[in-house]
């Protein structure tokens, strides 16, 4: 076993796909079977952990009048194994993509029954959705455009090096710090994105209250709505394909806890693409 406290456990291989690291949860130790005598392992120490879970969070049950909202983001497309920016454009689920959906999906078909599973109308995540829905037995996936991917505007479809190139405002602008500020062609700002999905996730709460729902989304929408419920802290490391985080969300919108951020531990097995586009600040 390999047993680590306050840091991320990583495994390297010679494989880029098989480059597996699970996202450290604060305040837990973490406990890793050895089942390759080929993998080197490693710690990687971090600088500054997350913030804990809210407190008010723990535990297995929903408080009253509240939801519990677990938030998969879509499983890995081509487009992000080849650095390509996704946005609102419509890339599918590559194969081992599917796997990761799988996978995720047979953990959440062991957990508490679910009243519903939403997602973004995105191949890459209501393909995600349709396979954690065949699974958990939930009889169909609710669309939502609210909940897809932010708007990339004028370099979707383009990697970061093209874009640079061949839309250097647009890129310019994706690269910046300022949440403000619309990305030329039609794309969306930060604060556009933040609205767009958190009231879309408010929405489906009031749906909700007392039960748990799967929400089914994107790398960007994600971080969105870990600023929602944690305000005051940026949202640490990057969130990876079919990474699971638990949000807990009043009927009236007005408070929300953070449960769970970021677990990847159903990807053990299939491992993720740590170099791959998408699920970090620049996520789309």
């Amino acid at each position: 076993m390999l047993l680590v406290n306050g840091g991320s456990p990583v495994i390297w291989s010679p494989s880029r796909r098989q480059h597996i690291s699970r996202l450290h949860q604060p305040h837990s130790f973490y406990h890793f079977p050895l089942r390759s005598q080929t993998l080197t392992l490693a710690v990687a120490k971090i600088a500054m952990s997350s913030p804990p879970i809210d407190d008010a969070a723990a535990g297995t049950t929903i408080p009253p009048g509240f939801a519990e909202i677990v938030v998969v983001r879509h499983g890995e497309t081509s487009w992000n194994a080849s650095k390509i920016i996704q946005g609102h454009m419509d890339s599918e689920l590559n194969e081992n993509g599917r796997k990761q959906a799988s996978a995720v999906a047979v953990r959440l078909s062991n957990e508490p029954t679910f009243a519903a599973i939403y997602s973004s109308d995105l191949k890459r995540a209501s393909e995600t959705a349709q396979i954690i829905a065949t699974t958990c037995n939930l009889s169909e996936v609710i669309t939502d455009t609210a909940l897809r991917e932010r708007n990339i505007g004028d370099i979707q479809g383009l990697t970061l090096r093209d874009a640079a190139k061949l839309k250097p405002v647009a890129y310019k602008i994706f690269m910046s710090h300022d949440r403000d500020k619309e990305i030329p062609g039609g794309g969306e700002s930060h604060n556009q994105l933040y609205e767009r999905c958190t009231s879309a996730l408010e929405r489906i709460a009031r749906k909700h209250i007392g039960e748990r729902v799967i929400v089914v989304t994107h790398g960007g929408v994600t971080r969105e709505l870990y600023r929602r419920a944690r305000p005051n802290c940026s949202p640490h490391g990057r969130i990876q394909n079919t990474a699971m985080s638990i949000f807990l969300v009043s009927e009236n919108g007005e408070n929300w806890m953070l449960k769970v951020w970021g677990d990847v531990s159903h990807l053990e097995e299939i491992g993720v693409l740590e170099d791959s586009f998408g699920g970090d600040r620049n996520s789309a």
